[in-house]
């Protein structure tokens, strides 16, 4: 049973899980206990019936036909684009450029960027607890601008070591890439003023915000960040979009990550010329009914309020850290001030793969691995770790079939 000292959910929860039919299911005859949400989270019905009333009623392509069907696809595209602008504190749409997802803004602003500002012997910097996605992007910028790659270390909580960060610091770096939150340990970086101090050095700077942006309200505006990143699919949404915000004067700079038709003013053999960002960067037929879910996925996001998810779910994990503390035989790796609702952790007993196929058995999802962070879990002398990730639609007890699961595990390997 769960103890007296938690907050109830400040939405009927009930209600909420009822929206995500997926939560319904049974697993190996228990119920679906559903914890790999920094992986992917779930879709609500919202979603789900908003992209099959356009996929099955209004589709047509956008921005390429003076019929009906492709002005009102046009029209749906462009109000989704709106809504994300909403989202992350943007007044200008335009600012908004729609991707399959963080990996592909990063890495354009990587291929981008990097092409027209990074020079040899300019620097770089990322943080020791980012996920490949926001690594090798980079690597491959310096290796082909000849730059340098830098990297800010962490310390044993799993918390940017703030002072060595600014050691790295100088006129030679161009860009500072780093996440809002760790996707391995659910460390929240301060990075309102790792912005500060790149932008002193005239330093850019891209956050990862695959890992925030469903969980807590957004400003990138007031972050003062140059480029901000999320998927879809890790937002309630379909998968196979997401996308970048950037600030408008860079993005009038770079030039195009991927050619092609509708990012184009003009073409004759002898040269082309490009239209003006997002069009630019979104060569092309996008994934228009992918777009349509993320805004019925946003609306949904911003009809439960941000900070009433914010809050639930941190209280979540920390009732979930600490019946895992209440094990002898867990360790959890990344205990840093500020998290996420992350919770990954270690047993000197049980592999982290054995763990989550035992869970399995119990209906519970779990993921167990590197995390696509291998630098993060070299840094703390660990092959893998198991990872419980929650969101607002987790439930308390879910938390103790959890925690009841993994010492009958422990159990059969000690």
């Amino acid at each position: 049973m769960t103890d007296t000292a938690v907050q109830a959910a400040p939405f009927d929860l009930e209600k909420i899980r009822a929206d995500f039919p997926v939560l319904k299911q049974m697993v190996h005859g228990k119920p679906l206990v559903y914890l790999d949400n920094a992986a992917t989270t779930q879709k609500p019905w919202a979603v789900i019936d908003r992209v099959h009333k356009f996929d099955s009623e209004e589709y047509g392509t956008v921005r390429r036909g003076a019929y009906f069907l492709s002005e009102g696809s046009t029209r749906m595209y462009d109000e989704a684009r709106k809504k994300v602008a909403g989202l992350l504190g943007t007044p200008d749409p335009n600012e908004i450029i729609f991707t399959s997802g963080t990996t592909q803004a990063i890495n354009l602003v990587a291929h981008s960027f990097g092409k027209a500002f990074v020079k040899e012997g300019d620097e770089i910097i990322i943080s020791n607890i980012e996920h490949h996605a926001n690594t090798v992007p980079w690597q491959v910028c310096c290796e082909e601008r000849g730059a340098k790659l830098k990297v800010i270390p962490v310390n044993d909580r799993g918390e940017l070591i703030l002072e060595e960060y600014e050691k790295l610091l100088n006129p030679r770096t161009k860009i500072v890439a780093v996440n809002h939150v760790s996707n391995a340990l659910g460390t929240v970086n301060p990075i309102r003023q790792i912005i500060e101090m790149a932008h002193k050095v005239g330093a850019r700077v891209l956050i990862d915000g695959a890992q925030s942006t469903p969980h807590m309200q957004l400003d990138v505006k007031a972050l003062d960040c140059d480029f901000y990143t999320f998927s879809g699919h890790k937002m309630y949404g379909p998968s196979g979009i997401g996308g970048l915000y950037g600030r408008m004067e860079l993005l009038k700079e770079m030039p195009p990550y991927v050619t092609g038709g509708d990012m184009i003013q003009q073409v004759t053999i002898e040269k082309t010329t490009y239209n003006p960002p997002p069009s630019r960067f979104e060569a092309g037929t996008p994934p228009i009914s992918q777009v349509i879910g993320l805004g019925a996925a946003v609306d949904y996001l911003q009809g439960l309020g941000l900070d009433k998810i914010a809050d639930y779910e941190h209280s979540l994990l920390e009732y979930g850290t600490r019946k895992l503390s209440e094990i002898p035989e867990i360790r959890i790796i990344g205990t840093a001030r500020e998290k996420a609702s992350i919770l990954s952790f270690v047993s000197d007993v049980i592999h982290p793969h054995d763990v989550v196929t035992l869970l399995d058995q119990d209906g519970i999802a779990c993921r167990g691995g590197h995390h696509c962070a291998q630098p993060t879990m070299q840094r703390y002398q660990v092959p893998a770790t198991t990872r419980a990730s929650v969101s607002f639609y987790n439930k308390y007890e879910e938390l103790d079939a959890l925690a009841e699961s993994l010492r009958k595990a422990i159990k059969l390997f000690s």
